[in-house]
């Protein structure tokens, strides 16, 4: 018997001896039951005393039935069946199979259907200016949004907001004034946008994300806020340093590429280098890190700041279109899928302590996600924007 239908049924005995069984589950016992005695594998004399109340009281239904019948016709039944048994257990089986498959690919056509409702993000966000004023960006015409101080502030073509002196202007005097002005580009679950800095540095922000920097840079350092993770391409200038401060972690360079993640739901905030040099700071702790290198700050106590190798390719996978997992763990890999789809995730007690490894494209719908992790014995049920997620 296959292995699955006989979890199926031995589940479900359990279930029916304890009064919890449904309906359908004790018809399924009673229409089936003694073709699975027949299964030698099934009920054994190891496991039959457990099971031996719930048999007694399903035969004696059984029993009460074949007693309504004539009882000629009764023997011509027994000898019928003990006759045929073989072929009874091969048909019975089949239906079996055909009655499992059937209600299995209809919920998980249900389950598909309503995965496929739940679209991938896309390029999102809302820009806050320092007087309160709110543009949603994916709304915003392409072109000039809004100007302060002389700095013009356009949307382009590739969805990326580009900070920039307007020309004929007293960048010396207006760079002061706009420093004192204070913007947030924000994130929402399911978005991402990308935006080039009044000193050229390039940001590309991942989802649930916001970063707060000022209108210009003035004075010895180019300060800006992070919450959740985002790509740095920063901009050269030894004479003032580039700092991101996220929680209780500062990072300073002069001029590099690198990724932080610090996300409030992860346990440690993580710097990767990509290219130049790093120094990431955490009260009185600091470390330098090289290009293929991460540092990790705790979020939960942990003194110190850890240092790794890692691959920056998985690391920065998202900016490239992309989930990448090596060696994670589930709940980890279901964060990462519900601020990019937007969705709830909640757990069953039973989940599996697997590690995976894969990669898939962040275009892909929810359900094509759901495919891939389900190869892995998971299963995922769907009801509007909330994920159960279990053993199979």
């Amino acid at each position: 018997m296959d292995s699955k239908y006989k979890q199926y049924f031995l589940q479900i005995i359990k279930k029916y001896n304890k009064g919890t069984a449904t309906n359908e589950e004790i018809e399924f016992l009673e229409n089936y039951y003694d073709a699975f005695e027949l299964k030698e594998d099934l009920i054994t004399t190891e496991n039959e005393a457990d099971y031996r109340d719930v048999k007694q009281s399903i035969k004696n239904k059984i029993d009460q039935r074949i007693t309504h019948q004539d009882t000629t016709r009764t023997i011509n039944i027994r000898s019928w069946w003990f006759k045929y048994a073989a072929v009874a257990v091969i048909l019975i089986s089949a239906s079996i199979g055909l009655y499992f498959i059937g209600k299995q690919n209809k919920k998980k056509d249900q389950q598909n259907n309503a995965a496929q409702l739940i679209l991938p993000g896309g390029n999102k966000a809302m820009l806050t200016l320092s007087n309160g004023t709110r543009i949603v960006l994916d709304d915003a015409h392409n072109g000039k949004i809004a100007n302060q101080s002389n700095v013009s502030i356009t949307k382009t073509n590739g969805n990326q907001i580009v900070y920039a002196f307007a020309s004929g202007s007293n960048k010396a005097g207006d760079e002061q004034q706009a420093y004192r002005l204070q913007n947030t580009i924000s994130t929402p679950n399911g978005g991402q946008y990308a935006l080039v800095l009044p000193d050229g540095t390039k940001v590309m922000l991942n989802a649930a994300s916001s970063l707060t920097y000022p209108a210009s840079f003035h004075g010895k350092e180019r300060l800006v806020q992070l919450d959740g993770e985002a790509y740095f391409e920063v901009a050269k200038n030894k004479q003032m340093p580039f700092r991101v401060k996220s929680g209780s972690q500062v990072v300073e360079v002069l001029g590099t590429h690198f990724n932080i993640n610090a996300y409030l739901d992860e346990t440690s905030m993580k710097t990767t280098l990509l290219e130049g040099s790093v120094k990431v700071s955490s009260g009185t702790n600091s470390t330098l890190i090289v290009p293929g290198q991460q540092a990790a700050v705790s979020r939960i106590g942990a003194a110190g700041i850890l240092k790794y190798t890692v691959d920056v390719d998985k690391e920065t996978a998202w900016k490239n279109g992309l989930f990448e997992f090596q060696n994670d763990d589930l709940k980890s890999i279901m964060r990462q899928v519900a601020r990019w789809y937007d969705v709830k995730v909640i757990y069953a007690d039973n989940l599996p302590n697997e590690k995976f490894i894969g990669e898939i494209s962040r275009t892909s719908n929810l359900s094509d996600v759901f495919k891939i992790l389900e190869l892995n014995n998971i299963h995922f049920e769907v009801e509007g924007k909330t994920i159960t997620v279990s053993a199979k």
